[in-house]
Order: structure tokens, then C-alpha cells, then sequence
């Protein structure tokens, strides 16, 4: 497989800025891979396609503010964006691994100061990107980086410098759901669900799940081997499956009932806590499963996602899940329909 077979022409006015007015009146495109038929509707129409029995399995993930603007001893400005806890440090500390922009160089040791909460330690260089980086931090991180700490949008949503922490933002860069705090980028799949949609799904007798996955930036990471793409590698990430979680997707199993995944990563961590007699395993770790065409799926039926970037291991993704042919004749309807793509754009069901 080359790399070129999964690239796409995309104007740049299809590339959502703001998210829908309300969650559920996303377009959604709906891709039968039985019969390669394609239809369009809005998201809130999800429930005319799910059947009693059916269990919808969401990230229940929280976008932490992980955007943090500060300054250093010189007064020049700093942006540092977190990318993946690495561990604890002294009282009062963590050590992240995160991405640096200045105006002029960055030297490690040195000092750059967010808040009177929060301020860090430039250590030293982890690989080309990225630095090892300590948080001094008075109270607790989380509290801290909610009063200094900006929304981490992804580098396509422009926001200036002075705008990058838009209330609005805050609240639907988020999904309704979401719990656990650790993602720097939200499993987009799921922005467009509400509660009261939430509530019908449930009153028709189709049940909602949830696992852990805390997303990192790596889901925008860029794939190089243009030739052999099996080469490629994965950005890590932690996930968690509990018990009673996992016992609720092995049972609507058992009854015979299609397993829907909201998003790449829920799909990632089903599949990776799944064997091929198709019980889902309970537990924490990590996971850097690389997921393309000519993988076999263990875990999902149907899968709820947004439209990916060229040539990405997210189109990679449903590519494997819907056949290549389909998801690229899917993906130039939506062009010309003018969908919205990316993570405040429109969604996909594949059934």
C-alpha cells in the first residue's frame, strides 16, 4: 500500500472552524458496506438506525487545558503544549513530555513562568519535537492548569494567540460525557451527541458503554513511510477497560447484539482488549495499535466517526473498517456535498 491511494482533494473552506450551532445538527453521512449505498441525514436522526439490544461504546475521556502561554526570565513569550504525562517529580511536580514554540531559542535548563500557580523547568530535548519538561505547580495540576492552561485545539482550528481560549470552546471542544481527565485532543466522534439524544437512544432500548482512552497529539501525527506504510509507528496512549464496562460489552455480545464504537479510539481500545473469540479484557496499559486495510476486527460492528485528514492513520482507520473503494467515493461525496470535515465538522455511521 502507498500512502498517495489514501490522499484526498479538500478545499480548506470545508475545514470546520466552529462546531455545529447545536451538537446533534451535524450532517451525517450514513455508508452501508453491504451494499455500498450512501445517505445523508443530521446526527440527531442516529436512533432510526440503531436497533434495541445495540451497545454504543464511547471515550469517556477529559480534554485537559494543555495550551499554556508564559514567559521567561527575559520577558520573551513561550508556548508549551503537553503532550504525554511521563511522572511524578518532586512534591508539588510532574514531568510531561511537550512541544516548545518561541520567538527566539529555547536553552535547557531554563525557567518559563505561566501563573503564580504554575511555572516550569525546560530540561532537555527528548527527539526533534519534543522536550522533557518539570510543572511546579501550588495546590493541585488540575487546578492549576484550568486557571492558566488554554483549550488544546488542533493546529487546523486557528485561533489567535490572544483568542485561544474561547469559552465556547471550552465547553464543546468536550464531550458530553466525558469523565476522566488526561487527553490533550478529544475523541471528536463524540462532540456530537446531547443529552436529550442520549436519552432517546437509551429509552428505544440501545445501551451506552464506556472506556478510557486518553488521546494524545499523536493523533495528528504525520506518517512518513510513503512507500510501506506497515512501517509505521504509533504515538502510545493509556487506555482503561473496567469490569463492569467490559462485562457489559461481552454480554450484548453474547446476546447477539452489534457493539457500535464511537470514534477511532474507542475503536483502538476494543480492539486492542479483544481476542479473536471476541471477549473484551478488562484492565489498564497502553496502546500503539496500528490500524490499516487488511486488518481483521474482532471487536466492532458499526462505527460512528467525523471525516479524517489526507493521507492519516485515522483514514487509514475506516478505510480498514469500510473498504478503501467505499471510504474514498464517501469522502469526494462529502467534498461535493461541502460536508464539514475534521473535528468540528460533520459525522459518519458505518454500518
Amino acid at each position: 500500500m502507498k500512502l498517495q491511494d489514501f490522499d484526498y482533494p479538500l478545499p480548506k473552506e470545508l475545514i470546520a472552524q466552529t462546531p455545529a450551532h447545536k451538537r446533534d445538527d451535524s450532517r451525517l453521512m450514513v455508508v452501508d458496506r453491504s451494499s455500498g449505498r450512501i445517505e445523508h441525514t443530521v446526527f440527531h436522526e442516529l436512533p432510526g438506525y440503531l436497533n434495541p439490544g445495540d451497545l454504543i461504546v464511547a471515550n469517556n475521556t477529559r480534554v485537559i487545558p494543555a495550551r499554556l502561554f508564559g514567559t521567561k526570565k527575559t520577558g520573551g513569550w513561550v508556548e508549551l503544549f503537553l503532550l504525554n504525562f511521563l511522572e511524578n517529580g518532586s512534591a508539588g511536580s510532574q514531568i510531561w513530555e511537550g512541544l516548545l514554540k518561541s520567538r527566539r531559542k529555547i536553552d535547557a535548563p531554563s525557567t518559563v513562568f505561566f501563573s503564580e500557580q504554575l511555572r516550569a523547568e525546560i530540561l532537555e530535548h527528548m527527539d526533534s519535537d519534543t522536550w522533557r519538561v518539570q510543572l511546579y505547580y501550588q495546590g493541585n495540576l488540575e487546578e492549576a492548569l484550568s486557571a492558566g492552561g488554554k483549550t488544546p485545539l488542533p493546529p487546523y482550528i486557528k485561533r489567535s494567540r490572544l483568542a485561544a481560549d474561547d469559552p465556547a470552546d471550552r465547553e464543546r471542544y468536550q464531550t458530553v460525557y466525558a469523565r476522566h481527565n488526561g487527553a490533550v485532543a478529544a475523541p471528536t466522534a463524540g462532540l456530537h451527541f446531547t443529552r436529550s439524544l442520549m436519552d432517546v437512544i437509551q429509552q428505544q432500548g440501545t445501551g451506552f458503554a464506556y472506556i478510557t482512552l486518553h488521546v494524545g497529539y499523536g493523533t495528528f501525527q504525520t506518517i512518513r513511510e510513503e512507500e510501506a506504510l506497515e512501517a509505521h509507528s504509533m504515538h502510545s496512549e493509556t487506555f482503561q477497560v473496567t469490569e463492569e464496562e467490559a462485562a457489559r460489552v461481552n454480554s450484548a455480545r453474547q446476546d447477539g447484539n452489534r457493539i457500535i464504537a464511537v470514534g477511532t479510539t474507542a475503536t483502538r481500545t476494543l480492539e486492542t482488549m479483544t481476542g479473536p473469540d471476541g471477549i473484551l479484557k478488562s484492565g489498564r496499559g497502553s496502546t500503539d495499535l496500528f490500524i490499516y486495510p487488511g486488518y481483521s476486527f474482532n471487536a466492532v460492528d458499526r462505527l460512528i466517526t467525523n471525516f479524517h485528514l489526507p493521507k492519516s492513520s485515522l483514514l487509514l482507520l475506516v478505510s480498514a473498517f469500510a473498504g478503501k473503494e467505499l471510504i474514498m467515493q464517501a469522502y469526494h461525496e462529502a467534498v461535493k456535498k461541502k460536508y464539514r470535515f475534521f473535528s468540528y465538522g460533520d459525522a459518519m455511521l458505518i454500518l
